[in-house]
């Protein structure tokens, strides 16, 4: 199972990515689970400066913005 996390502080851009990477991951057919990190301290020990960010299992695949909807897919399916 993939862990796919957004990672920030809740603005407009996080809750894009975070609506994308869960209808990329639909769209794969895949078991996942979403987990939302508003915590700044998370989100900085996980070395994010940007957001919002999107981390698959753990490790920071994108910072600072949404990417398309293929790209998601791209990524959440290595």
């Amino acid at each position: 199972m993939k862990k796919i996390q957004i990672l920030g502080m809740g603005c407009p851009k996080c809750a894009k990515l975070y609506a994308a990477a869960e209808e990329a991951a639909k769209d794969l057919g895949i078991e996942y689970e979403m987990e939302k990190i508003a915590d700044i301290n998370k989100i900085t020990d996980m070395g994010v400066m940007m957001t919002p960010a999107l981390a698959i299992n753990g490790e920071v695949k994108i910072t600072g913005r949404v990417p398309s909807r293929e790209e998601l897919k791209k990524i959440i399916s290595e």
